[in-house]
């Protein structure tokens, strides 16, 4: 746990409105994590992996730039394989970020969740 993870209580939750969640779903983590190989639960989050693809980091990246503004409690770590092997993705948070993920990729509302 870093310094500011012990500073504030986070809120789980998403910034965005049902309606500019539904129209920006495609460029936000549903719309990329649909793209996945394979996905795993890891302790406070899920990793997936992607296969090698043109254009694959940048759009990674920019998924990561939109998810910032909007879920400020995600962690990201990306992990990127030599020789042409997967990106790897580990989306973590604080407590309640696996069920707020879960619903969010299942098309669900993400639940709001407070962290004291």
């Amino acid at each position: 746990m870093n310094e500011s993870d012990r500073q504030a209580p986070h809120t789980i939750a998403c910034t965005l409105t049902p309606i500019e969640l539904e129209t920006r779903r495609t460029e936000l983590l549903p719309g990329l994590l649909s793209q996945a190989d394979t996905h795993e639960m890891i302790p406070g989050g899920f990793r997936w992996s992607f296969s090698e693809a043109q254009g694959l980091l940048n759009r990674v990246a920019s998924v990561i730039e939109a998810e910032r503004g909007c879920c400020r409690f995600l962690r990201f770590r990306l992990t990127i394989e030599p020789h042409g092997g997967p990106l790897w993705m580990e989306v973590t948070g604080p407590e309640g970020t696996q069920n707020f993920l879960s619903s969010l990729l299942l098309n669900a509302p993400p639940p709001s969740v407070s962290k004291d």
